[in-house]
C-alpha cells in the first residue's frame, strides 16, 4: 500500500548548523582530483543501495546535466555485468560498495590502488562517508525528493 511521505523535521531548515560541517566536506571534495561526475556516480551508488530517494534524485540530476547518460545510469545498479563504466570508475564503484558494507576485502583495496593516488583514495573514502551521512539524515527526517534544483547546493 502507498502512503504519501511526510517529512518529519526539514533539515535544510532546523538544522543548518549542523549541516554546515558536511557542507565543509563537500566543498573540499569538489576540489579533488577525483572530480564531480566520479564522485556522484559514487553517491548514486551508494545512495541506491542505502534507499535515499532524496540523494538519488539529486545526484541523477546533478549527472545528467553534466551529460551522464541515462544508459550508464540506469545500468548502475549491474555495474559490475555492464560494458558502461571505465576500469577506474568500476574500481571506485567497488570501493564503495565495501567501504558501505564496513567490509573492505584486500582484492578491492588493491584495484583501488592501481586506479588511485592514496591522497584519492583517502578523498574518495571521506565522499563514501559523507554520502552515508547524508543519506542516513534525509532517510531519518524523510526528506521529500523531487524539488532539488540542478547546483542548488553548490
Amino acid at each position: 500500500m502507498y502512503t504519501k511521505m511526510e517529512q518529519r523535521i526539514n533539515v535544510l531548515e532546523k538544522g543548518k548548523k549542523a549541516m554546515e560541517t558536511l557542507y565543509g566536506i563537500g566543498g573540499y571534495l569538489r576540489k579533488s582530483p577525483l572530480g564531480e561526475d566520479l564522485l556522484d556516480l559514487v553517491h548514486f551508488r551508494i545512495s541506491q543501495i542505502n534507499g535515499c530517494a532524496f540523494c538519488l534524485d539529486m545526484h541523477s540530476k546533478d549527472l545528467r546535466a553534466r551529460g551522464e547518460s541515462e544508459q550508464r545510469l540506469y545500468g548502475l545498479s549491474a555495474w559490475r555485468d555492464t560494458p558502461y563504466y571505465t576500469d577506474r570508475e568500476r574500481a571506485a564503484l567497488a570501493w564503495a560498495e565495501a567501504v558501505n558494507r564496513c567490509d573492505v576485502p584486500d582484492e578491492v583495496y588493491l584495484e583501488a590502488k592501481k586506479q588511485f593516488s592514496e591522497e584519492e583514495l583517502i578523498d574518495l573514502t571521506l565522499g563514501i562517508t559523507a554520502i552515508n551521512t547524508y543519506n542516513r539524515i534525509n532517510i531519518a527526517f524523510r526528506t521529500v525528493p523531487g524539488g532539488y534544483e540542478v547546483g542548488q547546493f553548490a
